[in-house]
């Protein structure tokens, strides 16, 4: 679909026009303050009205629509949104507020809005104009999303109408410069999160991997990005065997995809950035129940993410040197399909034994990490829906994080939380390890139950260079959504394409 139009405007509140503004408010605020105070007056008191009679709470992401008693009025429509205590306002807090509104102008068929975050940028974190203007521009973007390429009708839960335009309003020069920065970088990142939503969304028909990394290309030639595509021949000549392995149960071909953004010195040490794509998990011969397998097509979102970030990166010309890194398959069941009990050889000429074909992910993910080492990483990131485990341990509202450097782990960690996209580490400890030692190959690729996100990490952290950074984001209970959010719709996420922009570009120094 077609992204909304977002620019900044500055302009006062009786020389403004549109069709909808957005405005801020709190619990227990019983009167208007400054914008909203000058708008309150084109009203001839009405907003002071709503507020002080209670009938307006001020919840979280409560709205109430109010109209003007002069039908001239070049604001046709207030809406206002809550944004809960004011104590507790937080970027967050304003991004689903944002959402919020979206919504209530799909439904009202408004298809152009201006929103006002001048009142609510000094609050709790001391976001600030810009980072107000950030989170607002973003969630509208996110919000405004929704994948409908695939109806061929209208439905009652299609939206009314989609936003074209958006206007961030600004109160004076000072804060007009800083929203016209947050506009510029809230557009691309947004833009690269709903990339990797795309991409996600799409059903595991379509998004193959050959799909994929076709994608992927097209990307690399509009951004001009280097890319590499290996297909089944090329994978085994790298001597990509784990790869190899997982794919080998399904007629779809593997492939393979580096793309390469070239902003930084020469000689300067590249970030990579690795997801796994598996595009559709059966779980192979450990085959997965039925139910939710669904879901399954969305195995790929670390993939669609760092096709996403990079795809951000490049159109916000950041100086700075990145590498993005996808292993494509599908993992099912066959006469031709992997089995528990094989040993199979990697990349790196570790041995595994596979005890449980559903723990696939990992050995994917560990041929591409080996491969990123060509590149003498200064960090590497890699993001993964790699267990069940991460959801049980923290549901659908934090990405499992760990890593082999504490400096790296904060970073990533801190974009985790300006984002919204957050992080809780998890140890890895030496004792961790013996739970995936193999009696017959150098390790399983599963340690049981107990601990299963910290094995899988622990797994991963084997294959990567002792003296290179490396975080591992375990994204299983984030990348997708059963149920909508004020910015985001039910389905994909695009989870952790904005946490890995925001980190390089704060590794970047922009």
């Amino acid at each position: 679909m077609a992204e909304p139009k977002i620019a900044t405007a500055r302009v006062s509140a009786d020389e403004l026009n549109t069709q909808l503004l957005v405005l801020h408010a709190f619990e227990r605020d019983t009167s208007a303050v400054g914008f909203v105070s000058k708008v309150d007056r084109l009203y001839d008191g009405a907003l002071s009205r709503v507020l002080s009679s209670g009938d307006f709470a001020g919840h979280s992401t409560d709205t109430m629509v109010v109209y003007p008693p002069n039908p001239d009025c070049g604001i046709r429509r207030v809406l206002l949104v809550g944004a809960g205590k004011r104590e507790d306002h937080t970027v967050e807090r304003l991004r689903r507020a944002v959402g919020s509104a979206v919504r209530a102008a799909e439904k009202m068929a408004i298809r152009e809005m201006s929103i006002s975050v001048g009142h609510v940028h000094h609050l709790s974190e001391h976001m600030g104009d810009y980072y107000a203007g950030l989170a607002a521009v973003e969630a509208a973007m996110l919000a405004a999303w929704d994948y409908r390429d695939l109806k061929t009708q209208d439905e009652d839960s299609a939206p009314r109408a989609t936003l074209d335009e958006v206007s961030i309003l600004a109160h004076d020069d000072r804060e007009l410069d800083e929203l016209n920065r947050a506009v510029r970088h809230g557009t691309i990142t947004a833009r690269g999160a709903n990339v990797a939503r795309d991409l996600q969304q799409r059903p595991g028909n379509i998004a193959t991997p050959t799909f994929v990394a076709e994608h992927a290309r097209e990307i690399a030639g509009r951004l001009d990005l280097k890319v590499t595509v290996l297909d089944r021949e090329q994978i085994r000549s790298e001597g990509m065997h784990g790869l190899l392995a997982v794919a080998q149960g399904s007629a779809e071909e593997p492939r393979f995809v580096a793309l390469e953004y070239n902003g930084g010195e020469k000689d300067a040490k590249p970030l990579v950035l690795v997801g796994k794509g598996v595009t559709f998990d059966t779980g192979g011969l450990s085959i997965k129940p039925s139910e939710r397998m669904e879901d399954m097509k969305f195995d790929m979102s670390g993939a669609a993410a760092v096709i996403g970030a990079i795809h951000a990166i490049a159109e916000l010309e950041l100086k700075i040197n990145v590498v993005a890194l996808t292993p494509l398959t599908e993992n099912l069941p066959s006469g031709s399909a992997y089995k528990p009990g094989d040993v199979i050889n990697t990349l790196l000429g570790k041995t595994i034994e596979v005890v449980n074909t559903d723990a696939e992910g990992r050995i994917v993910l560990a041929d591409a990490l080996v491969y990123a080492r060509r590149y003498n990483p200064a960090a590497i990131v890699d993001c993964a829906t790699l267990t069940g485990a991460c959801v049980i341990a923290l549901g659908h509202h934090a990405i499992a994080l760990m890593g082999n450097n504490g400096q790296l782990i904060d970073q990533v960690r801190a974009a985790g939380q300006r984002t919204g996209e957050r992080c809780w580490p998890m140890p890895l400890w030496d004792e961790y390890k013996e739970q995936i030692t193999s009696n017959i190959a150098d390790m399983k690729n599963s340690g049981g139950r107990a601990a299963g996100s910290i094995t899988a990490g622990w797994f991963l952290k084997e294959f990567v260079a002792d003296e290179t950074p490396w975080v591992h984001l375990d994204i299983a209970g984030t990348a997708y959504r059963d149920e909508a959010a004020p910015y985001l719709r039910k389905g994909a996420a695009g989870v952790p394409a904005r946490l890995l922009i925001d980190w390089v570009r704060a590794r970047a120094g922009a």
